[in-house]
């Protein structure tokens, strides 16, 4: 009877250790997907591109502030790849109205980068619908240079 007793102790402790591990792994990789935009409170096209995201399945923070330069400075965000809002997920830095698809498609290919851009403010990209739509780059950059990740009209791949 001692012997089972011990077996059902080991046996509890060895599933609290890995119900604990678990925990600990499943909330770190949650935390890894969500999207922290930092964005101008009074900009419509930065509201417009976190709808985007939540509507893609995406959970969205947002920090509210009127100077992103220093959050693009601290992010390693290439002057003339900046745009109006910048935003931060699973250790990647995206900058301007990057179409969910490319973000999915970015986060499951996990490259050697330090993310992805959409310099300037496309008409027709996310956020920015409205007027006829005009072709447009997503721009992966990192410590390698950049090269076009994706190109899209509105939020569909070419």
């Amino acid at each position: 009877m001692s012997s089972i007793s011990v077996l059902t102790r080991r046996t509890g402790l060895l599933l609290a250790a890995g119900a604990a591990i678990c925990a600990t792994t499943g909330s770190r990789a949650a935390e890894e997907q969500i999207v922290t935009v930092h964005k101008d409170p009074n900009c419509d096209c930065c509201s417009g591109w976190v709808q985007h995201l939540q509507q893609a399945g995406f959970t969205v923070k947002t920090i509210e502030t009127t100077d992103l330069k220093p959050v693009t400075t601290r992010l390693g965000v290439p002057n003339d790849l900046a745009a109006c809002h910048t935003a931060q997920i699973g250790g990647y830095v995206i900058e301007g109205h990057v179409p969910a698809v490319a973000l999915k498609r970015f986060l499951n290919d996990k490259p050697s980068a330090i993310g992805l851009a959409v310099p300037g403010m496309p008409v027709g990209s996310p956020g920015m619908e409205g007027g006829t739509a005009e072709p447009y780059d997503v721009v992966m950059f990192g410590p390698g240079g950049r090269r076009t990740y994706m190109r899209f009209v509105r939020d569909r791949a070419l």
